[in-house]
């Protein structure tokens, strides 16, 4: 059985997809503690931008490292394919994160974890009707619907509130960044190794972060080894999940893995209680339903389809 064989299996791809939302939802009460070590305010936008420019340099190097050992050759990013790191960095960081803690710092994290859940919708969305890379089917809008409404229920305490531009609105654009950078891994991996990508598009937008965080006010003043370990643990999560999840993004439909990221938020609600001490907004029965509701969405995703010609 080679690679492609292997990453097309059910099992697999369920296995590694939901490993890499695992990684994903430790993110949130990671960057949490991470902000706190290094004491970071939760208002400090700029300064919070800064540590994420650093968290992606330093994914992108590690992203390049692993993948040189796995590969047994250095992953050296051809002159005639920058233009695909640069596009896929512009999507997958830059507008995707400086979006994000630029709106959270204005909305709520309930809501925001409302609308990034709807970048499975997008995705699924701007692969069909932009990329046209698959096709947009009646079984993929019920599952993500399905989905979506478990998220939406464990989220209920945090709807309220009125819709800003700049906090809101722009949680939303990062959600539709992340759309169209799943799109485009999709679209370069068939010619380019989506590890390699990830590595370079990381270290580009990482610097572009870097550079924006600094030059408008962001620091980081303390500086001792929580700080330093968090950051490299959060830059070994994004090195590990962006690259298994463009690599199952390269052998399977964008709608197949994507599905999986309603796992996200409910791995940070879980976290954030193991970790931090959290409770979930709505409790542990609604978050309990929240959670067969996704898991139900994800297989009706991922349900073999009957054998007609309509379907995909």
């Amino acid at each position: 059985m080679n690679n492609r064989e292997i990453l097309k299996n059910k099992t697999v791809v369920f296995v590694l997809a939901m490993l890499c939302c695992l990684l994903w939802g430790s993110a949130f009460p990671c960057i949490k503690l991470g902000c706190m070590f290094s004491h970071i305010a939760s208002d400090d936008t700029f300064s919070q931008i800064l540590y994420a420019g650093l968290r992606f340099i330093l994914a992108g190097v590690l992203a390049l490292v692993i993948g040189s050992y796995i590969a047994h050759n250095p992953l050296i990013i051809k002159k005639k394919s920058l233009h695909k790191a640069f596009r896929l960095s512009l999507f997958q960081t830059i507008l995707q994160y400086t979006f994000f803690y630029i709106g959270l710092s204005r909305s709520t994290g309930m809501k925001s974890s409302i609308i990034t859940a709807s970048n499975v919708f997008m995705s699924i969305i701007v692969a069909a009707l932009v990329f046209r890379t698959e096709k947009l089917t009646f079984r993929k809008i019920c599952g993500c619907i399905v989905g979506f409404s478990g998220i939406i229920l464990m989220n209920l305490n945090g709807m309220s509130g009125g819709f800003r531009l700049t906090g809101e609105g722009f949680v939303f654009l990062s959600a539709l960044s992340y759309a169209f950078s799943s799109a485009l891994i999709k679209r370069y991996s068939k010619d380019e190794d989506p590890v390699l990508l990830s590595g370079w598009q990381f270290m580009i937008g990482g610097v572009f972060m870097t550079f924006i965080g600094f030059i408008f006010g962001g620091r980081i003043s303390v500086i001792n080894t929580e700080g330093v370990s968090m950051l490299i643990y959060l830059a070994f999560v994004s090195a590990t999940a962006f690259s298994v999840w463009g690599t199952l993004i390269k052998y399977n439909n964008v709608s197949t893995v994507s599905v999986f990221g309603f796992m996200n938020p409910i791995f940070g609600v879980v976290l954030s209680y193991l970790i931090l001490s959290e409770k979930s907004p709505s409790g542990f029965l609604f978050t309990t339903v929240a959670i067969l509701l996704v898991t139900v969405g994800i297989i009706i995703v991922n349900i073999p389809p009957m054998k007609t010609n309509i379907d995909t």
